[in-house]
């Protein structure tokens, strides 16, 4: 009689891991297949102003969307500085106290460094900024993916 009770209390324990581990995986087929949103946002025009000055671009991340025409206005502080968009090989450089302005359209999804194309002091090399074009759908993944691996280790070990 009481090896039956056992033996139920364990079929049902067993029966929910199952069911849980079930939900997990479909949840991770979820966030892995589940398309994205197609539509992106009607392209605009952006007018982004940069200024240039000792070693640092300001802002030193930029975010558009897929499509946006680019207005860049370069504004150098104290010496000459460049601009240099790695992936659009394109290039600007502005006289100290001047501004320098470059106009393209946004067409390549991801993630791009700009940096300074004209060698202005020791620490030149590390004068770079990032340029990003599109949503972070790739991140927002990791971030379910992540989420769901927090709820599978404290909720799915338990007796």
């Amino acid at each position: 009689m009481q090896l039956r009770h056992i033996q139920k209390t364990e079929t049902k324990l067993l029966n929910r891991q199952y069911l849980f581990w079930s939900v997990i995986g479909f949840l991770g087929l979820g966030i892995a297949f589940v398309p994205m949103p197609l539509a992106s946002p009607q392209p605009v025009e952006r007018n982004l102003k940069i200024d240039a000055s000792t070693f640092e671009f300001s802002p030193a991340v930029l975010k558009v969307n897929r499509g946006d025409i680019v207005n860049i206005e370069l504004n150098s502080i104290e010496v000459v500085h460049g601009l240099y968009l790695d992936g659009y090989d394109i290039q600007v450089a502005a006289e100290p106290g001047q501004t320098a302005n470059l106009s393209f359209v946004a067409d390549k999804s991801g993630t791009f460094r700009f940096r300074c194309s004209v060698s202005c002091g020791a620490l030149h090399p590390f004068m770079i900024g990032k340029f990003k074009v599109g949503s972070d759908y790739l991140l927002m993944r990791g971030v379910g993916f992540a989420l769901l691996a927090l709820i599978a280790g404290v909720f799915g070990f338990q007796k």
